[in-house]
């Protein structure tokens, strides 16, 4: 289980607002390449591990404004639960932020590529929360684009010019 702690020098609302939307969450977990909303709890996440694919769907457990939001695998080939916990500091202008990540196999061993993945996850933990940092402090975390996004926009923009 990958556990960090950091903290970021913007208000709790503000950091909870980015934080508890797991469609955002590729724009800083480098190891989560997509992420679609089902509906308002139910989430499908993708990621590829040495050329195999892995999809999971997330169902959010807790969701306590400003506090806590927690959610957990339901269905997939890769067994994700995470929990992000808010608490201000300074009056409200800063937040530590503690999340937690944790990635099993639903049954047996897992394989060398996703036993390396499941290994490494503190480490990355760690410098995705870093870049999480630097893009909400900086202010541009709203503004970037997934890649998901930008590959369709490239393809609109392919489609407008041969048509």
């Amino acid at each position: 289980m990958a556990h960090e702690r950091i903290e970021i020098d913007l208000p709790l609302a503000k950091v909870y607002e980015l934080l508890s939307n797991p469609v955002e969450f590729p724009k800083f977990l480098e190891r989560i390449d997509k992420v679609e909303r089902v509906n308002s709890q139910t989430f499908e996440y993708k990621t590829t591990i040495e050329d195999e694919e892995f999809q999971w769907t997330t169902n959010i457990i807790d969701n306590l404004r400003n506090t806590r939001f927690a959610w957990i695998t339901i269905n997939g080939n890769l067994n994700q639960t995470g929990t992000i916990r808010f608490t201000p500091l300074d009056n409200g202008e800063r937040t530590r932020v503690e999340f937690s990540l944790d990635y099993r196999t639903f049954f047996g061993e897992p394989e060398d590529g996703l036993a390396s993945f499941i290994e490494d996850s503190p480490k990355q933990l760690a410098e995705d929360l870093k870049k999480f940092k630097e893009l909400a402090e900086s202010g541009t975390f709203k503004d970037m684009s997934l890649e998901s996004d930008s590959d369709a926009e490239s393809e609109e923009a392919e489609e407008e010019v041969t048509a």
